[in-house]
């Protein structure tokens, strides 16, 4: 989005429904009409499209949403699900395309972001220095909750959603059921380091393509092609210790979420507590 839009100023704005998740805000067609974009920012799963208004626009995709950017001299295609479009000046076009409507758009003034109801309890950035296994110790280390659960709470670490989670736990060896006040130091190392991993891989693969998600500029990402367990129940995992004797990825629910692990690469230590949530 920075690249296509970043300094561009917004010529026509289209609103097509009273809202998504949330309804949007009041006068929003008005208050994004001839504003310039100034910048771009991210906190967790949100977008942050800054204005030389003093506003920021708040996005949040959602299961579903996706953004659609087409560039000057090309008309987009009719989509029934985009719910909001723009464009600039020199014809680059916006659209909000978001079949589920689980996605979110706020107007703020910039100089309250960090206030903002759904940014004020964000967690660190997972890749941020603020993210460490210190940091992860006093945020989950007294819960009686499981380690996969502990990890999706946004107010313990911003933008780790199901599939990273069971990712990260893959590579890090932890058992998603363990109860996150039974890992020790040297596992909660391993859990940030891991989830730095994951991440990083998946940004150098553009994300992961599930059923309606695409780049903005149309293109799938390709993380999807690199789970190690998410998705995979039944099926070998990669560098597996027990190769065909594990039996192939387990596939568990945990607060109505599908978790997926290997049995043999996450084995639960005697003794360590449980959690089912």
């Amino acid at each position: 989005m920075r690249l296509h839009l970043d300094g561009k100023t917004i010529a026509r704005v289209t609103v097509r429904r009273d809202g998504m998740r949330a309804p949007f805000p009041p006068d929003l067609a008005k208050r994004l009409d001839g504003a310039r974009i100034s910048g771009f920012a991210r906190r967790g799963k949100y977008i942050l499209m800054r204005l030389d208004r003093g506003e920021t626009m708040l996005l949040h995709l959602g299961m579903s949403g996706r953004v659609r950017l087409s560039p000057p001299g090309r008309a987009p295609e009719t989509d029934r699900h985009e719910h909001l479009s723009f464009e600039t000046t020199d014809g680059t076009h916006f659209g909000l395309i978001d079949p589920r409507r689980f996605g979110t758009v706020d107007l703020m003034a910039t100089a309250d972001e960090a206030k903002h109801r759904l940014l004020a309890r964000l967690g660190p950035e997972p890749l941020g220095n603020g993210f460490s296994p210190d940091w992860l110790h006093r945020a989950i280390g007294r819960r009686r909750t499981s380690v996969k659960a502990a990890l999706m709470d946004q107010s313990v670490v911003a933008g780790i959603g199901n599939i990273y989670a069971s990712e990260a736990l893959f590579r890090a060896g932890i058992h998603p059921a363990r109860m996150a006040c039974g890992l020790d130091a040297a596992e909660m190392g391993r859990l940030v380091a891991a989830i730095r991993a994951v991440l990083e891989d998946a940004i150098a693969a553009g994300g992961s393509s599930l059923r309606d998600y695409v780049q903005p500029d149309g293109e799938l990402g390709y993380f999807q092609h690199a789970w190690r367990v998410y998705g995979r129940a039944g099926q070998m995992c990669p560098d597996c210790p027990g190769g065909t004797a594990c039996g192939g990825v387990v596939r568990i629910e945990q607060a109505g979420r599908s978790t997926f692990f290997c049995p043999l690469r996450q084995v639960l230590p005697p003794g360590a507590p449980v959690a089912a949530g």
